[in-house]
């Protein structure tokens, strides 16, 4: 019948027969890339699995980081050098130095040191030069808007970013960053999400199965395990490679660890070598879902808004938490705010207020292999986290420091800055008095007026009215 039909229909016939067919293979080819997909995926999963996450759980390392971070060394240091060469020699003087002189040379001296040795009377004209130099000096360049932004590097990470324009320098370098990139985005980023979703994952169902048991040595014991194992979990996520100093000072049951902040990741660089009972405010969304898991477990510090606005209930709950010398020590940073790698800001006085013995921790990152700095003014969480998992690493040292006790008429400020300058003092860093709080509010009336009494007695030389801070007195 096909035979005797036109042939303007049986050259019709053989489109939709043709359809068909495309159509039949279509699914078959989608079936295929489907089952490609997920047994890559499985294969993915079982090696990191297998090489990570099992080694995780007896804190064990099979060297794979180790050899990555050698061969990231060596590519950096040939980087170095190949940049080095590209440029003219004042410039490569100049790269050296501009990390740490900045605009302004500064020297170390106080104002009141640099002024009573200016002038030969109480008050001389000229010491207006003085003052008018310091002022414009801080407009310039003042000491802490640039302690909320990136620290500069000293020469280029093939990364984003560095301290010079970089253009076309060679051929070699331009094929290097390219596979970089290549690498960063299409072969670590992944893995790295997949071990950060294994690792969250792991501590929501962990910490909620562990919170049904009943109060136990056995209990403490398996809650501790689960929250070391996802926290190695989550660091291995950010390829760190971090190096503990003086084992021997880790905080105690019942004690009060203080760090200097830079990072959200602070708390998994601490909890990936010990567990800490967390304090800080309830939250909603994927962290509201961690925090209520994993309070079930262990005796975090949680607090709704309108609690972590009534001074007193909180130092009442942290003075109960401390009072018990069989919970975890609880971990704070005093700052506030998070402070680039470079300096250590006032610590408020409200943590050295509960009492108890203080374990001061101080934590410095190489900014050679990743900017560990979360500027929270310019970036969101989810910015960050993608900024520092397309890094080349996570990569500090952690110094625990003898446990230090309040002294017989030491009020709590003086406390926080005897703290503060021994943390600065063994991180390598510079100690500043401001406030992170200016980060977002303006400077209070108060402190300016006691500023210009400071000024007042070096001018008519009575001596200054002492090492103020500012924002001293809040909390």
């Amino acid at each position: 019948m096909f035979f005797l039909l036109p042939l303007s229909c049986q050259r019709g016939s053989r489109k939709p027969r043709e359809r068909l067919a495309s159509g039949a293979e279509l699914p078959a080819t989608m079936e295929g890339l489907l089952l490609i997909a997920a047994q890559v995926m499985s294969v993915w999963f079982t090696l990191a699995f297998t090489l990570i996450v099992l080694p995780s759980v007896f804190g064990l390392s099979l060297g794979i980081s180790e050899f990555y971070m050698r061969i990231l060394v060596k590519t950096l240091e040939w980087a170095t050098i190949r940049i080095q060469k590209g440029v003219k020699k004042k410039q490569a003087m100049a790269l050296k130095n501009s990390a740490s002189s900045g605009i302004i040379q500064r020297d170390e001296t106080t104002m009141e040191k640099e002024i009573a040795g200016l002038r030969r009377v109480d008050f001389e004209l000229s010491d207006v030069f003085y003052f008018s130099k310091k002022g414009i000096e801080a407009i310039v360049e003042d000491e802490v808007t640039q302690r909320f932004s990136s620290e500069e590097l000293v020469s280029w990470n093939l990364l984003t970013r560095t301290n010079v324009n970089f253009q076309y320098i060679s051929l070699r370098l331009t094929v290097v960053w390219v596979l970089g990139v290549v690498v960063r985005y299409c072969l670590l980023l992944p893995l790295r999400a997949a071990l950060a979703a294994i690792g969250i994952v792991s501590m929501i169902v962990g910490t909620t199965l562990v919170g049904k048991l009943p109060n136990s040595r056995f209990k403490d014991w398996l809650s501790e395990l689960v929250h070391l194992t996802c926290s190695r979990i989550l660091v291995r996520a950010l390829s760190g490679t971090i190096t503990y100093h003086n084992k021997e000072n880790r905080p105690q049951k019942g004690g009060i660890c203080v760090a200097n902040h830079t990072s959200p990741i602070d708390v998994l660089i601490l909890t990936n070598d010990g567990c800490y009972a967390m304090v800080g405010q309830a939250h909603g969304g994927l962290m509201g879902l961690i925090q209520r898991s994993t309070v079930k477990a262990c005796p975090h510090v949680w607090f709704d808004r309108s609690e972590m606005k009534d001074r007193h209930l909180v130092l009442k709950r942290l003075k109960e938490h401390v009072a018990d010398q069989n919970k975890l020590p609880i971990l704070i940073f005093p700052e506030g705010t998070c402070i680039n790698n470079t300096s250590v800001m006032m610590f408020k006085k409200g943590s050295f207020e509960i009492g108890g013995t203080i374990y001061p921790v101080a934590i410095k990152y190489d900014p050679q292999f990743g900017d560990a700095f979360w500027n929270s003014s310019k970036y969101d969480i989810v910015s960050y986290l993608l900024r520092i998992m397309t890094s080349w690493a996570i990569v500090c040292n952690v110094w625990y420091m003898p446990p230090m006790i309040r002294e017989e008429g030491e009020d709590a400020v003086q406390f926080a800055n005897r703290v503060k300058s021994a943390i600065a003092h063994r991180g390598g860093l510079t100690e500043l008095p401001w406030d992170g709080g200016l980060k977002r509010a303006k400077v209070k009336d108060t402190f300016k007026e006691e500023q210009q009494k400071n000024y007042s007695k070096m001018i008519v030389g009575n001596g200054p009215t002492g090492n103020l801070s500012m924002g001293a007195e809040s909390d």
